[in-house]
């Protein structure tokens, strides 16, 4: 984790459940930048092993990592973690003060968001979908750009803290909607992934210098995030960084389903998703997602 300079908010009571690539330093962050920080995960040797590298202290259930916390992260794999973090006797639901705001970082579906947040509702409690984009790097680096859907207060009382590992936290709209602006997000990556991997594989057939070519293209229109961080890598063949063919197909599966209760016509995200499927069978899935390129050689 690089070092970064925090903004001056009141300390405040938190927890942090599931530690992960993107969790454990989302959640050093908030310990560095003065919050009093409980965290807990599946697998309680991580959450020790954090609390030696950051301080604070886990707890051995979300109930128990939540009780006093004014405001509850977390950051897990899907909408079964999910729930298992949130609902039952020791969920987190089950620990929160009234009147506690639970921030979910996972990109989930829009579906469980809106059934969180009306079960935390009727409890008298808040809940705020927050999925997030900048990878694994961005985690670490605290500069990770945050989708919310939710209602204002609770969102404006969660910004100021959430920052400490953001460089941008903006409430997309109600309920469900960071997790459905999380999906624009990745739809846009697997369409460019795919062009930047077929126009790389083009030049290299033709002979051209494609380190050059990028250089060149990259001052154009044809300059993207994923250009400026992955062409080169790509040339290279190169792919053991970044966020994971696995997790993208998670997340395009969860893109699909949406399609299909909204009726939005997605052609090229079904393909380049089945594109993903070839790189898993090819045993790429855990390359990063620019590995796309991998099925043109």
């Amino acid at each position: 984790m690089v070092n970064k300079t925090y903004d001056s908010v009141p300390p405040q009571r938190v927890a942090f459940l599931g530690l992960g690539v993107m969790g454990s330093p989302m959640a050093g962050h908030l310990q560095r930048a003065g919050h009093e920080v409980t965290v807990y995960n599946r697998t309680a040797a991580k959450a020790e092993a954090w609390v030696t590298t950051y301080g604070g202290r886990s707890a051995a259930t979300p109930r128990e990592a939540v009780a006093g916390a004014s405001l509850v992260f977390a950051c897990v794999g899907n909408d079964d973690d999910l729930r298992s973090v949130v609902l039952g006797p020791d969920g987190a639901f089950a620990g929160m003060s009234e009147g506690a705001i639970f921030v979910d970082h996972t990109t989930a579906s829009a579906e469980v968001a809106r059934e969180l947040n009306q079960i935390a509702r009727l409890a008298g409690k808040y809940f705020i979908d927050a999925p997030v984009s900048g990878g694994q790097a961005g985690a670490e680096n605290g500069v990770l750009t945050v989708m919310c859907g939710g209602e204002l207060a609770p969102f404006e009382a969660m910004k100021p803290v959430a920052m400490a590992y953001s460089r941008a936290v903006t409430r997309i709209g109600e309920s469900g909607a960071g997790q459905l602006a999380k999906m624009v997000n990745q739809i846009c990556i697997a369409g460019l992934v795919q062009g930047l991997s077929e126009a790389i594989a083009f030049g290299q057939q033709a002979q051209l210098d494609m380190k050059l070519v990028l250089d060149v293209i990259g001052k154009g229109a044809a300059q993207s995030w994923q250009l400026d961080n992955r062409g080169k890598t790509m040339v290279d063949d190169q792919f053991e960084f970044g966020f994971a063919v696995d997790w993208m197909r998670k997340d395009l599966g969860l893109v699909l389903d949406e399609a299909r209760r909204n009726g939005a016509r997605l052609p090229v995200t079904a393909l380049v998703d089945q594109f993903y499927a070839d790189v898993q069978e090819m045993g790429g899935g855990r390359w990063d997602t620019s590995s796309l390129i991998r099925r043109l050689r």
